[in-house]
């Protein structure tokens, strides 16, 4: 789950992490009355679930409170297209109205899980204000890891190594040291998969501060953080895979046209794969878990065909845990209801294949059967690219 930056930046300061002072808003005349508060020279925000927005229009800084208001009116509303959104691009609702800092250097800071070592790591560069994967590419000595103990949490001396990394000195380095030891306490007892401060600002004046915040948590452990999931902000997230979740499904909209219905993300994946291999695009993501109903898969099946872009239809079912017979009863009654308007692949094996397969036989629907992921794969994509040039 991500939040926004205003949302990220009230987290963080329950840990004495500091932020400039602001103000979120969604309408020019409360942005015109943030700005006097905070000062008149204000920088006006847009909030999206997106990086890249100075790039598309979405940051502009206002020098008094007239302008911000203007400023705001501009931003709220408008379609704000990165390289993060696609080119669907996201719409503005909000604006976070923040005071204007006197900027001596921008750095990069930000914590995320190593699945290699098992670990927390803290990434430290001074060429903030870019993106990380950038730098990474350019120059990977530019970025600082410090593998940190999750249970131990961040010692001392590695908060001391962070701060050196990033070229701080004097009183600059003691508030850094600090930074970095609040930041890692919230991204752990949060629970995040990602707390990034892009750029980790440096005053004038010495101070340290996240200029900019970006925090994503992990799902399975929400249950632990219902203030986090009142933040969830559903106009950020695809409706298919909004409406996925109500069913317990994991769905993920691609930009395909085979779509893809599958128990097991391990099979998902290679489902996926041998879709391309046979020359198509998958349209999704979707993966009914090892233990689904009848009516969770004719859900699936009901979300997989709101995709317009979706031509035709790959289902792929190990029956382990999950019934070969079961998915069948839940594709031929979602076929009854709503109808198959686009071609329908079908491959069963294993727990009650075939019965499975006598359900689809005697359904009566016109459902193509596969015997294996190779024929299935190679009859979904040939239906898909008919379907296309129809």
């Amino acid at each position: 789950m991500k939040v926004h930056e205003y949302q990220a930046k009230e987290i963080l300061r329950r840990y004495g992490v500091p932020t400039p002072r602001g103000i979120v808003v969604d309408n020019p005349e409360d942005a015109r009355q943030a700005a006097k508060q905070l000062g008149g020279r204000v920088v006006v925000k847009a909030q999206i679930h997106a990086g890249g927005r100075g790039k598309g229009g979405g940051v502009k800084l206002a020098k008094d409170a007239e302008e911000a208001a203007e400023l705001t009116k501009k931003i709220i509303g408008m379609t704000l297209i990165t390289h993060q959104t696609g080119p669907e691009g996201r719409l503005v609702r909000k604006v976070l109205i923040e005071e204007a800092l006197n900027i001596a250097r921008e750095l990069y800071l930000g914590v995320t899980l190593d699945r290699r070592i098992g670990m927390p790591v803290v990434m430290a560069s001074q060429q903030g204000g870019m993106e990380i994967e950038e730098v990474a590419a350019r120059d990977p000595k530019a970025i600082h890891r410090e593998p940190i103990d999750a249970v131990l949490g961040i010692q001392p001396f590695q908060a001391k190594n962070i701060a050196l990394a990033l070229g701080l000195t004097g009183d600059s380095y003691k508030k850094g040291v600090d930074f970095s030891q609040k930041l890692m306490r919230a991204y752990i007892d949060t629970d995040a998969s990602l707390a990034e401060i892009n750029p980790l600002l440096v005053t004038k004046e010495g101070d340290v501060l996240a200029l900019d915040a970006k925090m994503n948590f992990d799902d399975n452990a929400l249950f632990r953080h219902k203030d986090i999931i009142e933040m969830r902000d559903l106009h950020e997230e695809d409706p298919l895979e909004v409406e996925a979740s109500k069913f317990g499904l994991n769905y993920i909209k691609l930009d395909g046209n085979v779509g893809c219905m599958v128990n097991g993300a391990g099979l998902a994946m290679g489902t996926m794969d041998i879709i391309k291999l046979a020359g198509g695009e998958p349209a999704n993501f979707l993966d009914v878990g090892g233990g689904a109903t009848a009516e969770q898969v004719a859900n699936a099946f009901r979300i997989i065909l709101s995709d317009k872009n979706v031509k035709a239809i790959l289902i792929n079912i190990f029956g382990g845990i999950m019934r070969c017979d079961r998915i069948a009863e839940g594709v031929v009654s979602a076929s009854r209801e709503i109808g198959a308007p686009v071609p329908v692949v079908v491959r069963l094996e294993g727990t009650n294949v075939d019965l499975g397969k006598q359900i689809l036989k005697d359904s009566g629907l016109p459902l193509t059967t596969a015997d294996g992921m190779w024929d299935a794969a190679q009859k979904v994509v040939a239906a898909a690219k008919k379907a296309q040039s129809a």
